[in-house]
């Protein structure tokens, strides 16, 4: 198709002119809706049933899966909402783009809303925490001079995000230690940290919620309440913008993002949410967003301000700043399924269960005289990764010989390494005390 043709395709779709859907894929569109009412009546769950829960994924039974934090299977209506999707794209792509993608990411968003709180308009997609990482560190207004404070406790994403947007601005970017000690880690102890880590110069501090190296979860809330503080007493250019990757507590803490304090909240939704691989989404407040530019341009609405169709002011902030281009589409379009799920499970309920599997993990470890537990035993300083050193083991040894045992876990991916379980919505008492008493053995 020709530049000027595909063009004026685009236009009639911003402005409601296509009327001529095929007649067969209206009919298969039709057929999907109807298929999509009946699996969605059978796939309802009632709040904190777990037995239901596992029967949703098609996961092996020959293995006790306790890292599926890494990267989600799909449970059913996930499956079926992507499938859905997939087979009206494949019928008659062309259409089904035209008929669906001024308004999708509207619908995305407003149900990504329901679940993590927050104006639905604040909300961008992306295709991973990476991503949304890359996309906020890269967009940042940065003066020279200007000083990002981060943290020696986060992800290869964030050191690398931050070092290059740094390079690009003749910014300078400081790390400094929450905690020497990750088990020992105090609510004061980080907060007190942060507050010392901060000096005129600092225009951005970046965090990670819960530290996948060691399972720490740092207190967000009294975090920005101190930012919050300091803030006050600048001007507005020089007002600390806080942003954390939010993507290890995301699906587990009960928690309204809007209300955590931060500018920016990361998070890919092919984790905890059980959403689908390759999605995620960023929060962004009011003062965050307006302290970032974009950097991919756009699709959805914004095509509207391209044709001289719409202002930009008519575009939500969050669509303006989700990348655009041709995406997983049936992927993408199918992640209101995993906020739904979550939210029919009870967003407690689930924090409650995580919580509940991720202590008896804890303290089931902290009584092994070969095992140095790393993670936090208070749930107020810790979600849902376990992390812990063996005696005389290396701990890819450790994960090597769990998985000749049957049970999946992981390693963290740091220059210092832990082993790692990662109790989920999946996992029951009786897994968590069979991968016990596997450890166990090994004293």
């Amino acid at each position: 198709m020709q530049r000027r043709n595909f063009l004026g395709s685009v236009g009639l779709a911003l402005t409601g002119l296509l009327s001529n859907l095929n007649s067969q894929v209206s009919a298969a569109n039709t057929k999907n809706t109807s298929t999509q009412g009946t699996a969605s009546k059978d796939i309802s769950i009632n709040p904190g049933d777990w037995n239901h829960l596992r029967k949703m994924f098609p996961l092996t039974h020959d293995y006790i899966h306790l890292a599926t934090f890494l990267l989600t299977s799909h449970p059913t209506p996930v499956t079926i909402e992507i499938n859905r999707h997939r087979d009206a794209f494949d019928k008659n792509p062309a259409d089904y783009w035209h008929k669906n993608f001024q308004t999708i990411d509207t619908t995305i968003a407003k149900s990504a809303a329901s679940y993590m709180g927050g104006r639905w308009q604040n909300i961008a997609l992306t295709d991973s925490t990476t991503m949304g990482l890359g996309l906020i560190y890269s967009g940042l207004k940065l003066r020279p001079g200007d000083e990002i404070l981060q943290t020696i406790h986060d992800h290869y994403s964030t050191d690398l995000s931050l070092k290059l947007r740094a390079d690009r601005t003749d910014a300078t970017v400081r790390r400094i230690a929450l905690y020497d000690e990750p088990s020992s880690a105090t609510i004061d102890g980080i907060v007190t940290r942060l507050k010392g880590g901060i000096n005129k110069k600092t225009k951005v501090v970046a965090v990670t919620w819960v530290h996948s190296l060691s399972g720490v979860k740092l207190p967000i809330r009294a975090m920005a309440d101190l930012i919050a503080e300091i803030n006050q007493k600048r001007s507005e250019a020089d007002q600390i913008i806080f942003c954390v990757d939010g993507v290890h507590g995301f699906g587990i803490e009960n928690v309204d993002v809007s209300t955590l304090g931060c500018d920016f909240f990361i998070a890919g939704t092919h984790k905890w949410i059980f959403g689908p691989r390759g999605t995620g989404v960023i929060w962004g407040s009011d003062r965050g967003w307006q302290n970032c530019n974009a950097v991919i341009p756009s699709f959805s609405q914004s095509y509207a301000v391209w044709l001289n169709q719409a202002t930009q002011d008519q575009v939500p902030v969050g669509q303006h700043m989700s990348p655009g281009g041709f995406h997983s589409f049936e992927y993408r379009w199918a992640l209101p399924a995993a906020f739904d799920l979550h939210l029919q499970l009870g967003k407690q309920n689930v924090q409650n269960r995580i919580h509940q599997l991720n202590t008896q993990t804890k303290l089931g470890l902290a009584k092994m005289s070969h095992v140095t537990l790393q993670t936090p035993i208070s749930s107020e300083l810790s979600s849902g990764q376990v992390c812990f050193e063996v005696k005389g083991m290396h701990p890819e040894k450790v994960v090597e010989h769990m998985h000749n045992k049957g049970i999946v876990m992981s390693s963290t991916p740091y220059r210092q390494t832990f082993a790692r379980f990662a109790p989920s919505l999946i996992n029951n008492e009786r897994e968590i005390d069979q991968a016990l008493a596997e450890i166990s053995n090994l004293g």
